[in-house]
């Protein structure tokens, strides 16, 4: 509406100048004159016109008595109120509009700004200017072109059409059309603009940007980028100096290089740290190597993240810790943990230790963990026999590695290099200082320490070499890093996953789940402390379910619930889907097995070190079992209740099934249509409120009810729960508190049947 009042103002300017009084100009001096009577025009050298608070002045001028006009030629000056001057090489000026009419080397200066062009039309009264010709405004570090211009000098205001450009110290502005303000250096855009900077760009078609503070409001089709980086808003607004930035609405941050695109409705940007945070309903995609057929045409499989808040961040990757590939150790290499564990709860036999059966390589081991020389290690060890029982070190804590402690105490030898240089230095006295110290500069290979060049000699100082660190590359490489907050999801087509928080870098391409993770993968769900998921060459490439790991696998047409459980598991993927697993410490397994008919013969429940699993078809195929293997088999007809490893978790109610449940969340179950109450039971007779609690809900997860105490085989750690054998089609769960699906071990009565090694 503001451009419109200017506009309007332009289009009425000739009807307030004809309501204007007329005033005669006035000439004030002139050198000499011609004067042609019969026309009534003199010819003037040098003359001084003067009307209002205008002066006037040229070279020469034909003057107009009667019309009330004059031309003037060369060297053309005006003086309004000296406040704005204005130059050329030839002028029209019509005293009753008090329009002039300026060509050639028109220069226009109105306090702090400088407009420049061949053709200007000036209004003597209204104090504003019009080119259309091309024209150039120089305002202090403000450079300022356009092929039309309307210059307000009363408001100081400025309107440029057409191919206007816009040179600062810090941007470049490209615009169809433009108002600048000299006295607040505000910059207003009213169709398709540019700001280029030293190193990123916005186009906008709606907006304001201020010269000197920076600041900046876009309202329109606006798109920022710098570099691979790009982000998209219906509103952005930018302080230029401090670096921050701020989106609203329909937000799209996309980076091509790491194929990453964040979308969001509230957005925060942060340039020096070069990071973007998306508060209101965030998500993200990430670009992957996978594709899917979807209508018989190949699609790329991107994999897709939700949650509370996201945040994107290039940070020096010398910073970040780094998740090499999963390396499984071989079956023989036991684990420092696992060794401990095995020592707990086992009596061994005292073992008495001596020098005698102390290997040498042992010996050389603990001397030079301890810092000891070779004269220490070959020093013999005495008759202090140490006798090694459960809990000794806890009995007397002073035995701290005493094999490599004799019992006299051995004395410290004087260092004799130093005593020597010392004794050097005493001898050769105040001459042979300098001597002295440009051999101890000469013995320390160029470590020298630049505080003592102001006491050394000239060519001394010369021969040092430079006291400086060599710059890496490395150390400047910024890397990607993405985090999640709250309520995260995550959705590919074959993987999906939920937790409380995630850190993703693409420098080790790896992602980790925090706090409640759940990760699923076709007929499999792993939870546990922490998951890390890695990608490799943007595929599927391992995953590790740290501490507390349990794995469930469901096979698509089976209620049986296969189960997994260790302190690590260790999976690989090939081709996207799970190929292997290992799982160590403690490791656990329920596993049911088939015959050629599909047919569930027997349940194995096993305890091991170690389980291998292969999968095949999205289903477990084979369990090896390695080292120190128990386990019992129960046939499926003497199997009269399911049972779950402590720790059990099956939460498909939880699993994004969709990129739209990742960005919109998992719909709300609808409440249930409330019921009129019946008088009475249909089965009992007796009022419903008397059956309330006795008919069992459907569709209840059957690892909620665990209130049955019958007796079968467990695991003789009591690692196991027991809960009663539900139908097929009460697999589906619903939603329910989490806290009353957990399996409660205190009502499982243990029973006589042990696990038999095997």
């Amino acid at each position: 509406m503001q451009i419109l009042r200017y506009f309007l103002i332009l289009l009425l300017l000739p009807f307030s100048v004809l309501s204007q009084q007329k005033t005669k100009i006035n000439v004030d001096s002139w050198t000499t004159s011609r004067v042609d009577a019969k026309k009534n025009i003199s010819y003037l050298k040098n003359p001084v016109f003067r009307q209002d608070n205008a002066t006037l002045t040229c070279d020469s001028a034909v003057f107009y008595i009667t019309e009330n006009v004059f031309d003037a030629y060369r060297n053309v000056h005006i003086n309004q109120g000296d406040t704005i001057n204005i130059y050329s090489d030839y002028l029209n000026y019509n005293g009753n509009t008090k329009i002039a009419h300026l060509t050639e080397n028109v220069k226009m200066i109105d306090r702090e700004s400088t407009l420049t062009t061949n053709i200007l039309d000036y209004n003597m009264a209204t104090k504003y200017g019009t080119y259309i010709t091309g024209g150039k405004i120089v305002s202090k570090d403000v450079t300022l072109t356009s092929k039309n211009g309307y210059y307000f000098s009363n408001s100081r205001d400025a309107f440029f059409r057409y191919n206007v450009v816009v040179v600062t110290p810090e941007t470049v502005i490209n615009s169809d059309t433009l108002r600048y303000n000299t006295l607040t250096n505000w910059t207003y855009f009213y169709g398709p603009t540019n700001i280029k900077g030293k190193d990123d760009n916005l186009y906008t078609e709606n907006g304001a940007y201020n010269t000197k503070t920076q600041y900046a409001y876009f309202g329109k089709k606006n798109l920022y980028t710098t570099g691979s980086k790009s982000l998209k808003g219906d509103s952005l607004y930018y302080d230029g100096i401090a670096g921050y930035g701020k989106a609203v609405r329909n937000i799209i941050f996309k980076d091509t290089t790491d194929k990453m695109v964040m979308y969001g409705q509230l957005g925060y940007y942060y340039k020096i740290d070069q990071k973007t945070i998306v508060t209101k309903n965030p998500y993200v995609g990430m670009g992957t190597a996978d594709s899917i057929k979807v209508n018989d045409k190949l699609q790329p499989d991107s994999l897709w993240m939700g949650a509370d808040t996201l945040e994107t961040q290039m940070v020096l990757k010398k910073t970040l810790t780094l998740i090499s590939s999963p390396v499984i150790k071989k079956d023989n290499e036991l684990g420092e943990e696992e060794k401990e564990e095995k020592k707990v709860g086992f009596s061994k036999p005292k073992v008495t230790a001596t020098e005698e059966n102390i290997s040498e390589k042992k010996q050389k081991r603990l001397d030079k963990r301890n810092g000891k020389g070779k004269e220490a290690a070959k020093l013999p060890l005495k008759n202090d026999k140490i006798t090694l029982g459960k809990d000794s070190l806890a009995k007397d804590s002073s035995l701290k590695d005493s094999l490599a402690i004799p019992k006299k105490a051995i004395p410290l030898l004087k260092d004799s290099l130093l005593v020597s240089k010392a004794d050097s230095l005493t001898k050769k006295g105040k001459d042979s200082t300098g001597k002295v110290l440009k051999s101890t500069l000469q013995l320390a290979k160029g470590k020298i320490d630049t505080t003592l060049k102001g006491k050394l000699p000239k060519d001394q100082i010369k021969s040092l070499p430079k006291d400086t660190v060599p710059f890496n590359p490395q150390d400047t490489v910024r890397t990607r890093v993405i985090k999640a907050y709250h309520n995260v999801r995550v959705y590919k087509s074959n993987m999906q996953a939920t937790a409380d928080s995630l850190f993703y870098t693409s420098a080790d391409s790896t992602l980790r789940w925090y706090r409640d993770p759940i990760l699923w993968s076709e007929g499999s769900q792993q939870t546990g402390d922490t998951i890390y998921l890695q990608l490799k060459n943007k595929k599927l490439n391992a995953v590790q379910v740290i501490q507390n790991a349990f794995l469930v696998n469901v096979n698509a047409d089976s209620a049986r619930y296969n189960q997994i459980k260790g302190r690590l598991i260790t999976a690989f993927f090939k081709e996207g889907k799970l190929q292997n697993m290992f799982v160590d410490g403690n490791a656990e397994s329920i596993f049911f097995n088939q015959n050629e008919k599909k047919i569930y013969t027997d349940m194995n429940q096993t305890v091991s070190s170690r389980l291998k699993v292969l999968f095949k078809n999205k289903e477990i195929a084979k369990i090896v079992i390695i080292r120190e293997p128990e386990g019992v088999r129960t046939p499926i007809p003497e199997l009269k209740e399911d049972v779950f490893l402590t720790g059990f978790k099956w939460k498909p109610e939880l699993r994004p099934l969709s990129k739209k449940e990742v960005i919109n969340g998992k719909p709300k179950a609808k409440a249930p249509a409330k019921k009129a109450t019946p008088a009475a039971s249909k089965t009992t007779g007796k009022p419903a409120a008397a059956t309330k609690g006795k008919t069992e809900q459907k569709g209840t997860p059957v690892d909620q009810r665990d209130t049955v105490k019958k007796a079968t085989p467990v695991l003789k750690k009591d690692s196991t729960a027991v809960v009663p054998v539900a139908p097929r089609t009460e697999v589906t769960p619903i939603k329910t508190n989490p806290d009353t699906t957990k399996v409660k071990t205190d009502t499982i009565k243990p029973v006589s049947a042990p696990l038999k090694k095997i």
